[in-house]
């Protein structure tokens, strides 16, 4: 605190200085909501910019501002735009977290352009959003309509945006706070990791986890040119995604790379230098302790926990919003909370008691929360909800690059035993380290779903045929056989020609806006660079990216 100056004080001082820096008329109160909070609109003075408080500037967060803005052309003229960041540089892709290692350049990352020395853009400047790096929003009191950070300043809001994302879950393991114990989320873990490897001299370790983000964080280890050791609980890798056969084949290749995988393993500890293993020191991390029968402790010097994550709710709690038994903003088909003029959009809303935790869907809230704020202040026309889009769930389907190896689920990969409406059939190359699984119904007329590990190259058109309603026009074989089979190499996958083509899941871009995207740019400003800028096209998971480069290649 300030001296002379009380906490409440303090807060009304600085949200006036930040309204005078924007040059707005505030207003002293605000609206009452007591209808239900479907039929909340807010009214929008003409004199006045409406405040809209995003806390989280992390993939979605910035995807949400970005619709906002979007949504009508006069929308910077009407709103003004904040957002909490704590981390020390504006939003950048988390999917993509470990090419960092390929230039040790944030600004490769970076979602809005090259980050200055103080960790922004000028995306921000432009678009006269304020950014608040390296401040946690610690306070938020939903009945005067404040959001607080760490660092004491005080903001008002007509609307805010919770897009906290989610942690990474530590298991309760004894010794989880080692020295040489780490998480997987962010630059500053990876940069924590490189310095722990140079200082201590570590040449294994283990991650803490076989799921999607287990594996990227042991490719993060394998190129930090050390040892990588993955540790699964259960039976296979990805046991959301892929079955036991997908299993076999992806171990394989990772293990050709020289890493070791060890699944059904049941942590028990993690032991000290000096032989301790439970929190009784503070030595650093030098083995895992299993509680497998038979199996001997495994020395390492260094330990990532990556075996999932945990919505981060916690402001919420504070601001009284609903939150699910497990943890959760619970949010309704337009991602309103139970304060009607809060929003959750990301890893961190719970939806129909389910957290979502790939980019796609994310985005796809972030469009729709963008709407229904639009039309809560005034931007957009339009008095029913029907006129909005909703979400109602989203696709889990994903195709990854893993460790060099393709991987892709889609559609219904794992039928349910009371799931009597199964056929399947199986490709099972294990020289090659490749394995397909094709679900369609019993008569075979319908691709309903598959799993393709070690060629994905027909994943775009396999996954239409899943998720379209029509029947299939050939023999379900015809669709096992991988394209790498047929012409000996793995083949690159085409688009169809069709303008309104899928290319990227996660933005939702067709080959036609790409199509129109490189015409527009020019022969010689159609770089891969730009056009990826243009249409946001390969810059969530990058899945799609060799798509991209085929069609600009072919323009």
């Amino acid at each position: 605190m300030i001296r002379g100056y009380t906490k409440a004080a303090l807060c009304a001082l600085v949200t006036l200085t930040s309204t005078n820096a924007f040059l707005n008329t505030r207003y002293s109160s605000h609206p009452t909501t007591t209808q239900h909070k479907q039929n909340s609109k807010i009214i929008l003075n003409a004199e006045q910019k409406k405040r809209v408080v995003v806390i989280g500037n992390g993939m979605v967060g910035q995807r949400f501002m970005e619709n906002l803005l979007k949504v009508a052309p006069d929308a910077s003229e009407k709103v003004q735009l904040a957002t909490f960041c704590e981390e020390p540089r504006a939003a950048y892709n988390r999917v993509k977290l470990t090419s960092y290692f390929e230039t040790r350049d944030p600004s490769v990352l970076s979602m809005t352009g090259e980050f200055d020395d103080d960790g922004k853009t000028s995306w921000f400047a432009e678009n006269d959003v304020e950014l608040l790096l390296n401040d946690r929003a610690v306070e938020m009191d939903c009945s005067k309509k404040t959001i607080t950070g760490k660092s004491g300043k005080c903001i008002d809001y007509d609307v805010a945006v919770m897009a906290t994302g989610s942690y990474p879950f530590v298991p309760p393991i004894p010794g989880r706070n080692r020295p040489g114990v780490f998480v997987y989320r962010t630059i500053e873990d990876l940069e924590a990791m490189l310095a722990y490897v140079k200082d201590n001299g570590v040449t294994s370790a283990a991650v803490i986890g076989g799921g999607l983000l287990g594996l990227e964080a042991a490719k993060a280890v394998a190129d930090m040119n050390v040892e990588s050791h993955i540790i699964e609980f259960a039976p296979i890798l990805m046991c959301r995604q892929i079955d036991q056969g997908g299993h076999d084949a992806l171990v394989g290749t990772i293990e050709d790379l020289g890493l070791k995988v060890h699944c059904d393993a049941r942590t028990s500890a993690f032991v000290g230098s000096d032989g301790t293993i439970g929190d009784e020191s503070d030595a650093p991390v030098s083995a895992l302790n299993f509680s497998n029968e038979g199996w001997d402790d495994l020395p390492v010097q260094m330990v990532v926990v990556s075996c999932g994550i945990k919505p981060r709710d916690e402001l919420a709690k504070l601001g009284g919003l609903e939150l699910g038994q497990r943890g959760g903003i619970v949010v309704d088909e337009s991602l309103r909370t139970s304060e009607s003029d809060v929003f959750a959009i990301g890893e961190c809303a719970l939806y129909n008691n389910f957290i979502y935790g790939l980019i796609a869907p994310g985005y796809d809230m972030a469009g729709v929360a963008a709407k229904a704020v639009a039309k809560d202040l005034g931007l957009i026309e339009g008095d029913d909800a029907e006129d909005l889009p909703q979400f109602t769930g989203a696709d889990l389907s994903t195709k990854l690059k893993l460790l060099g190896c393709d991987v892709a689920s889609f559609g219904v990969n794992q039928p349910k035993p009371d799931d009597e409406d199964v056929s399947d059939l199986v490709w099972n190359d294990p020289v090659n380290r490749v394995y397909r699984k094709l679900i369609f119904n019993k008569a075979g007329t319908k691709l309903r779903g598959g799993i393709l590990v070690g060629d994905a190259g027909d994943y775009t058109t396999l996954h239409r045929l899943a998720m379209g309603d029509d029947e299939l026009e050939e023999s379900p074989a015809f669709l096992l056989t991988p394209p790498s089979a047929l012409g000996g190499a793995p083949k690159e996958e085409t688009v169809s020609e069709d303008p309104s083509s899928q290319v990227c899941s996660c933005n939702d871009v067709t080959r036609g806006t790409l199509v129109s995207a490189i015409q527009d740019l020019g022969v010689e400003g159609a770089t891969l660079a730009a056009v990826k800028k243009c249409t946001n096209a390969g810059t969530g998971c990058g899945g799609c990216e060799p798509l991209v480069k085929n069609i600009l290649s072919a323009e």
